[in-house]
């Protein structure tokens, strides 16, 4: 550890008022995950519809009257080229006929965390939409990577893409706190974002983001997964968490939406021999980038 990362328990704000550190921090940072927006009421309710074999398109469009900023995003990406439709559907009943249950859950996903993560986030050094286009970018190269080894996998690891990173939302304003602490604690090079988020502050983002999971009712194996999409090896062997590993180093050599952290992390050593993709990994990253920059395009259309 270098004396940098030592001095935690003296770290001041700009104004000079003494911030918590140790046990306090860590228990004051895991309080905040509750001030995260919740997952909307009609997402929730629009996957137990779409779970439910008894359910109807009619029962799912009555679902979305009651958040129409939802809808009217999951209507603007049906309708996008992304999707092909030779014709315009426009309601969420139509949608879901047109393009099936499946699709239509994928859509939800999307219309949430493309709001969600588009925040600028100074801590980490990433500007409005970074966060979200560095997210899709996982979503969408895990979900080509699963294509590949699992394809059972594909609709979990795409979900779990989409958020593997929201705990940044919630630790970025005690970095942005401690950031002469974190630049001292990187400044070796024998450090990772990762280890210096875990010496500074107790907890790292991956931890944090699984206990944004449990507020949004994340099913445990995805919470899993986003825990250790770092350090994969330390997941029991959880295949999601290996794709997810492989798909986020991807993008962020891609440079999709990276921050001041990208450069500081390394593949592990046993992800590539657990998903065995390695001579496919320039193709994946290529189809990657191409579908980001698509979709991204459509939504800001």
């Amino acid at each position: 550890m270098t004396a940098e990362c030592q001095k935690t328990r003296t770290l001041s704000t700009n104004s000079g008022i003494n911030e918590p550190t140790g046990d306090v921090l860590r228990e004051r940072i895991l309080g905040a995950v509750s001030d995260l927006p919740p997952m909307p009421q009609a997402a929730h309710k629009a996957r137990e519809v779409m779970a439910n074999p008894n359910s109807s398109f009619k029962d799912l469009a009555i679902v979305f009257v009651t958040d129409q900023a939802i809808a009217g995003r999951v209507l603007k990406l049906a309708n996008s080229a992304y999707y092909g439709l030779s014709k315009r559907v426009s309601s969420i009943q139509q949608a879901s006929v047109v393009l099936g249950y499946k699709t239509l859950a994928e859509l939800v996903t999307l219309a949430f965390t493309s709001r969600l993560m588009g925040e600028t986030l100074k801590g980490y050094g990433l500007n409005a939409g970074d966060l979200w286009k560095h997210s899709l970018a996982v979503a969408l190269g895990a979900r080509l990577i699963a294509t590949k080894k699992n394809p059972a996998l594909s609709d979990d690891v795409f979900a779990a893409g989409l958020i593997h990173d929201a705990g940044k939302l919630v630790l970025d304003k005690y970095i942005l706190e401690r950031r002469q602490a974190f630049e001292g604690c990187m400044a070796n090079g024998h450090q990772n974002f990762l280890t210096a988020e875990k010496k500074i502050l107790g907890v790292d983002h991956g931890e944090i983001a699984s206990e944004v999971c449990q507020k949004w009712n994340i099913p445990e194996h995805l919470a899993v997964a986003i825990r250790y999409h770092h350090y994969p090896s330390r997941s029991q062997d959880n295949e999601l968490a290996y794709i997810l590993h492989i798909a986020d180093i991807i993008a962020l050599r891609s440079e999709l939406g990276t921050g001041i952290d990208a450069s500081s992390y390394d593949m592990d050593d046993n992800a590539l021999d657990f998903v065995g993709l390695e001579d496919d990994l320039d193709k994946i990253m290529s189809q990657m980038v191409a579908s980001v920059e698509k979709t991204v395009r459509t939504l800001s259309a």
